[in-house]
């Protein structure tokens, strides 16, 4: 294990930032970055409810996918949920982690229900900021290819019960 810090960047699409918070480096490869991140403090999320602190994060950011993956454990370790964002590759240079975020996000709690979230947000920004043909095909495609996995409990998401019911 490398444990190195991290600085993550999410980025808007016109590349102003969107968040950012620190991380520790547990794997880096050529197809995958994994990290660890951890709450220091509780909040509250519009769509996860609250997340203490304590909670830890880890973050698997793909080369060559178009969607990051967050596995979220309670600090008991129990699993709390899986959060994965559509996103752009992301680019890893001076220990600092970036990546433009598409809006469109997938909730996974831990019984193996699963909800798509922000489709509006991605179809307001496609428009605001002008979205290629491409970044939206590819967006698409990604999407439809993280439910898959995740409804054959594929990768990382083979430690959830069957897939409950997938709600947009």
């Amino acid at each position: 294990m490398n444990d190195s810090a991290v600085t993550v960047e999410a980025l808007n699409f016109d590349l102003s930032l969107r968040k950012s918070w620190p991380a520790r480096l547990l794997e880096s490869r050529d197809d995958r970055i994994v990290l660890l991140g951890e709450f220091d403090r509780d909040i509250n999320h519009p769509e996860l409810g609250l997340i203490r602190r304590g909670t830890r994060s880890r973050e698997f950011f793909f080369a060559d996918r178009w969607y990051n993956i967050f596995e979220f454990t309670e600090a008991s370790g129990e699993l709390r949920s899986f959060y994965c964002n559509l996103a752009m590759p992301p680019t890893f240079a001076d220990s600092v982690l970036r990546y433009v975020d598409l809006d469109i996000d997938v909730s996974v709690t831990a019984d193996g229900t699963v909800k798509v979230l922000d489709l509006d947000e991605f179809y307001e920004n496609a428009e605001r900021f002008s979205y290629s043909e491409d970044v939206k095909h590819r967006a698409d495609e990604a999407l439809r290819k993280l439910l898959e996995l995740i409804e054959r409990r594929g990768e990382l998401f083979q430690i959830l019960p069957a897939i409950r019911k997938v709600e947009s």
